[in-house]
């Protein structure tokens, strides 16, 4: 197992290095450059040559490269054209909002969706199972954008309910320790700034992980129905177990592979899709921090906030790799 770890880490070294080659040449081929995004329309063409010429712009693109990927060997990122700060210092900065933001998406979809589609799959071709399959399409087909805007439209603004920007209202202090606002408010004991905390993050963690849901439903229910039909169970059955232990031991066991696998993919398009998320509902995480980046054409920063997506990817990928040996025991690495 541990053999199997370091190799696949190695693999991240090609991985990693084939991205930054061409996140590296796509920035450059977008249309304007980060001069012309920070002289606007009064630039003329003796001003964007000294920005150019200031960034390292004039060089050819692969002396340009060079530069970059040795900064990058050495733990620096570059640093922001329209802010001046360090990307790195930018990234820690808007991370934890991401992270955040992720985790209680993947919460709502998988503490909904694995239950749903389990129920759905024992009541198969049932009023539940039908309903689900109904509400699961309803799910994967409403786009992100639009979802958030309904619920901000309906919760926040004809209810009430629940706040629809930023992650902490105005009013509530907070110290913050690492930037993680729930874990901030919990270290410091500061309840009401949890409970405002989590209240932002109901809408946007909803928006993001209702397509996760219904995916993460719809495949529990199909690896349910394939494992409730193998001879093995029929035979836990016919032995006279408990009903709860072979559906513990024998249905939900086998049935969580594909679950985990989509689970892990599906982490890192909650990553991506929190891009949208992040804007409609003003959230300051790595989203809207490479949205400017795009309107900037801040190369640095985008770069590295991709770099750090395959990072993220990658390591979520290999944690469900080694998660299967543990689902199912004759499944090893060597």
């Amino acid at each position: 197992m541990i053999g199997y770890v370091v190799r696949r880490l190695l693999l991240m070294v090609p991985i990693l290095l084939g991205l930054s080659i061409l996140v590296f040449l796509f920035v450059r081929a977008l249309p304007g450059g980060p001069a012309i995004a920070l002289l606007g329309e009064r630039a003329t063409e003796e001003s964007v040559e000294q920005i150019e010429e200031q960034l390292g712009l004039d060089q050819p693109v692969h002396v340009q490269y060079g530069r970059y990927l040795g900064n990058l060997l050495s733990g620096d990122l570059g640093t922001s054209v329209s802010t001046r700060q360090p990307v790195t210092s930018e990234l820690a900065r808007r991370f934890p909002a991401t992270f955040e933001l992720t985790i209680a998406a993947l919460i709502f979809a998988i503490g909904l969706g694995i239950p749903l589609g389990y129920i759905a799959a024992k009541r198969y071709q049932g009023v539940l199972d039908n309903v689900s399959l109904v509400m699961s399409l309803i799910g994967v087909s409403i786009p992100v954008f639009f979802l958030a805007l309904l619920l901000k439209y309906i919760f926040g603004v004809q209810l009430g309910w629940l706040p629809t920007i930023g992650r902490l209202g105005i009013t509530v202090s907070l110290e913050h320790p690492t930037n993680f606002y729930v874990l901030d408010s919990v270290l410091t004991a500061n309840w009401e700034a949890l409970t405002d905390s989590l209240k932002h993050l109901v809408l946007p963690a909803i928006a993001l992980g209702t397509i996760p849901l219904a995916i993460v439903a719809r495949i529990t229910r199909a690896a349910t129905l394939d494992v409730l039909s193998e001879d093995y169970v029929r035979t836990a059955r016919a032995k006279g177990l408990d009903p709860l232990v072979v559906d513990r031991r024998h249905v939900l066991r086998n049935a969580m592979l594909p679950v985990v696998t989509v689970v892990g993919l599906q982490t890192g398009l909650l990553l991506t899709g929190a891009v949208l998320t992040e804007t409609v509902f003003a959230w300051p995480g790595l989203g809207t921090l490479i949205l400017n980046a795009i309107r900037f054409r801040d190369y640095a920063v985008l770069q590295g906030g991709v770099l750090v997506f395959a990072v993220i990817f990658v390591l979520v990928n290999l944690i469900v790799d080694i998660s299967y040996a543990f689902l199912n025991p004759r499944i090893r690495y060597r």
